[in-house]
């Protein structure tokens, strides 16, 4: 699995050279339905967001997003802030199939300026692992491991 970056991401990380910047502060949503070709695509009509995951699980706004660990990457790998608890309650029902890491303003619309990470979600060897992938609505979704790990050029 490999996880997908948008235009804009790769725009700003090339500008800014600094994804824990680009993306703080923002929010994993998690969506059943077709997996978009690309993290450009707008989310399809048959996807349903099931969860929106925030720190804390606290409505979005200022300080309520997910960072990145700011001690920085190691490896080729930068993992989820680990004083921050990722959470949410699950909006609906269904089975999650994949995510997208965005900025809380990102409005699911084909873009190429929007900065997004989508990926994969499973159960083992996906780019986003749940203990299951069938999400009950008004549950609570935590998210203890999350990781971006970039390829060897």
């Amino acid at each position: 699995m490999a996880f997908k970056a948008s235009t804009g991401l790769r725009n700003a990380l090339l500008d800014t050279g600094d994804l824990t910047t680009v993306l703080a502060d923002g929010v994993l949503r998690i969506y059943s339905g077709t997996v978009p070709t690309n993290a450009d695509d707008a989310i399809s009509g048959d996807s349903d967001m099931l969860v929106e995951i925030t720190d804390a699980g606290q409505a979005l706004g200022s300080g309520t997003g997910i960072d990145l660990d700011p001690n920085g990457a190691s490896g080729g790998t930068i993992t989820k802030d680990p004083n921050e608890t990722w959470e949410g309650t699950n909006a609906a029902s269904g089975t999650a199939t994949y995510f997208r890491h965005v900025t809380q303003a990102d409005d699911a619309t084909s873009s190429t300026t929007q900065e997004r990470l989508q990926g994969a979600v499973g159960t083992s060897g996906s780019d986003l692992n749940l203990s299951s992938v069938s999400l009950s609505s008004g549950a609570t979704q935590t998210i203890d491991a999350y990781s971006v790990t970039l390829p060897t050029l």
